[in-house]
């Protein structure tokens, strides 16, 4: 072969594998797995959700596949060894998923009354003598705490940095006992008077009162958080275009007809807005204010390391204010 024959058969041969990279990568998924955040048993999940991801699989045609884990942690390492290609999280489990596995908001639901947002809660048993959460932050050392999951948003970010943190309480070592465990489980723990608080949220609440509406009355809420950016829908970013154009038009979609507005009622919601990562901002921000308040309080630093790690953490947070400012 000469070498002007071997020169063309080279080229064509990497034109033709250009070609192939090109189509593999834009090439339509026909199969997913959806990966759900561990908020209560996988039985309630999966009853609340499998509804909504058949229509989805009946919309666009790819096989959709429910994916749990026992804890929050599981989702967000599924995704990241594209185990899970897309899910619903919370906003804290989202942070990581960005972070870490290739995470991408594309979407938050919309509550039944139509906001954008929910609380985290305390919550203690009807016949409790606690009342507000000064006392809770009076008596915690004779208390036994129901905390969230590490990577929650409302069940142990927030209420860590509101409660807990502006009180110089460690919720993990400052308590008579805590215990951790998903929202719902938190919830059956405070009815029976297995614990004498814990953390909730506001979509969890309203949920239990569908699943567990007489046992809901043995509950009172003693705190609600400022506005937490509701629920994203989170996908990874590596996902082929046309795939993508599939689950964000079906998601927006959702929930205008009678029998969606019931599939997606039965989950507290009303629908689905677009989003992206922006929406994570608060939390960042949230979860830098608790580092700067340990670091503040950690002696084992020197004056000039502490100065040195306040002020990374300070440039951080302005230049979340920033892009708040700039948006």
């Amino acid at each position: 072969m000469n070498l002007q024959r071997r020169s063309i058969l080279s080229l064509s041969l990497a034109a033709s594998a250009t070609l192939l990279c090109a189509n593999l990568a834009h090439a339509q998924a026909r199969e997913l797995n959806f990966g759900v955040i561990s908020t209560e048993s996988s039985s309630g999940l999966k009853d609340a959700w499998q509804p909504l991801l058949a229509d989805l699989q009946k919309a666009t045609g790819i096989k959709v596949n429910a994916f749990f884990a026992p804890d929050y942690a599981g989702v967000i390492e599924a995704m990241r060894f594209n185990k899970v290609q897309f899910g619903w999280f919370g906003n804290k489990s989202a942070m990581e998923a960005v972070d870490r596995a290739k995470g991408e908001i594309f979407a938050r639901v919309v509550a039944t009354d139509g906001t954008e947002g929910y609380y985290s809660l305390l919550i203690v048993n009807k016949d409790s003598p606690l009342r507000n959460v000064d006392d809770v932050v009076k008596n915690h050392q004779t208390l036994t705490l129901g905390y969230g999951d590490p990577n929650s948003t409302s069940g142990t970010l927030v209420p860590g940095y509101y409660v807990f943190g502006k009180n110089k309480i460690d919720p993990l070592k400052d308590f008579k006992r805590t215990v951790r465990s998903n929202h719902e489980s938190n919830l059956l723990a405070v009815v029976n008077k297995q614990v004498d608080v814990a953390s909730n949220n506001t979509e969890n609440w309203a949920r239990f009162g569908l699943t567990h509406p007489e046992q809901l009355q043995q509950v009172r809420e003693i705190w609600r958080s400022p506005l937490i950016p509701s629920d994203p829908l989170v996908w990874r970013s590596d996902l082929d275009a046309a795939t993508k154009k599939q689950l964000r038009d079906f998601f927006l979609a959702y929930g205008r007809e009678p029998r969606e507005k019931e599939i997606l009622g039965k989950l507290g919601y009303s629908g689905f807005h677009g989003s992206d990562n922006q929406q994570l901002v608060p939390i960042r921000q949230l979860e830098l204010a608790k580092q700067r308040g340990t670091i503040e309080a950690d002696d084992r630093y020197s004056a000039q390391e502490k100065s040195a790690k306040l002020k990374e953490i300070d440039d951080q947070l302005a230049a979340l204010s920033q892009q708040t400012a700039a948006k």
